[in-house]
């Protein structure tokens, strides 16, 4: 005959099965509320986890090579565009400045030279006219008096036949006709050779004309180079190419950096976004415009609202360094990610400073 000890309860066997019966009906509710739930929100919204804040990253890179002659910056130090970071040594970059510009002004002194050349050049070309004119009014006076003393030394000829005049008036007829006969000859030498003398004096003048184009020329090469070696001479100053924060600087001050090669960079602060990876299955349903609420990792209970932008041409994997190629070897169906760009709504709000490019977020689309 079974006993019971005195302070000892015993729990009907009727009473534990109604006690887990009442467990198991609200396990069951819950699971049903959370799951119709789950259902509901899923008809409304696509969500996400697969997704990071971004932000603009410019790279540092020196546009000449040379060596570091200081740095004035440190790391995450928060500069303004057109703030000094890197100085190079510029040495070598002001000689070649000066020697542009010695060579700029060896070929304006050039110039110079070359247009009084083409002014002498121009005058002695007046003085020959002018002479060549001359010589042409003198052969006018010496053609009349050719034909005046020939027409007196043929009638001179005619009266001498019959003896109307004497002997000397018909020589001297004669002489006249002939001294104005050479007179004319050499009239008619000294205009050949002012000719000719013009026209040396032409050659000469476009000689040195064509010599101040090509010192023209020269003068606009020089000052190309003058102005090449101002550039490379301001390329000496590296500056912060926008507003935002330094990464870790790997600059040390007589550093040798190559023309084009990365150093560090700046991370602007003035505009973020979102990035989220959705699958090709949710795809289907997202629209531009669509809101979004966003939560970050690093701030949890703080939810922002953003916007959906954009959506990328192509998916991840075509993006990668080496895409995938389902036609070679065995095939295996992947779910593709297609990145999705969300913008902030709410650009006053302060915790947005707190955020930093590659933190993770999750991100709910509102389909409706």
């Amino acid at each position: 005959m079974a006993t019971t000890q005195p302070g000892v309860t015993e729990t009907s066997p009727k009473k534990r099965n109604k006690t887990f019966l009442i467990i198991l009906i609200l396990l069951l509710v819950a699971g049903g509320w959370f799951g119709i739930s789950k259902y509901i929100h899923s008809l409304h919204h696509e969500e996400t986890d697969d997704a990071q804040v971004e932000a603009n990253i410019n790279p540092v890179i020196p546009k000449i090579s040379g060596y570091v002659t200081e740095v004035r910056v440190k790391d995450n130090q928060r500069v303004k565009k057109g703030d000094t970071l890197l100085v190079l040594d510029d040495r070598d970059l002001q000689l070649r400045l000066k020697q542009a510009e010695a060579a700029l002004g060896t070929a304006e002194s050039n110039l110079s030279s070359a247009r009084a050349s083409t002014n002498a050049s121009r005058a002695n070309i007046a003085t020959s006219e002018a002479a060549a004119g001359a010589v042409d009014a003198q052969i006018a006076a010496a053609e009349v008096n050719v034909r005046r003393t020939t027409q007196d030394f043929e009638r001179y000829n005619n009266l001498i036949k019959d003896h109307s005049i004497t002997q000397q008036q018909f020589e001297q007829a004669q002489a006249a006709k002939e001294t104005a006969e050479k007179q004319l000859q050499v009239l008619q030498q000294q205009r050949a050779q002012a000719g000719r003398q013009t026209g040396a004096v032409s050659s000469q003048s476009h000689a040195t004309s064509t010599q101040v184009g090509v010192v023209s020329a020269t003068i606009k090469q020089r000052q190309v180079d003058v102005e090449d070696a101002r550039l490379n001479l301001s390329y000496a100053v590296v500056t912060a190419p926008a507003d935002g924060v330094v990464s870790k600087v790997n600059v040390q001050a007589g550093q040798f950096l190559q023309a084009g090669q990365a150093t560090f960079s700046v991370v602007e602060d003035n505009e973020i976004w979102v990035v989220a990876n959705f699958k090709e299955t949710q795809y289907g349903q997202l629209r531009e415009g669509q809101k979004v609420t966003i939560e970050i990792d690093a701030l949890p209970g703080h939810a922002f609202e953003g916007r959906l932008n954009s959506f990328s041409p192509a998916t991840g994997s075509r993006f990668a360094l080496l895409p995938p190629d389902n036609a070679s070897g065995n095939f295996v169906k992947v779910v593709q990610r297609l990145p999705v760009k969300i913008e902030f709504v709410n650009k006053g709000d302060s915790v947005l400073k707190q955020l930093r490019a590659g933190m993770n977020a999750v991100v709910d689309v509102h389909l409706d």
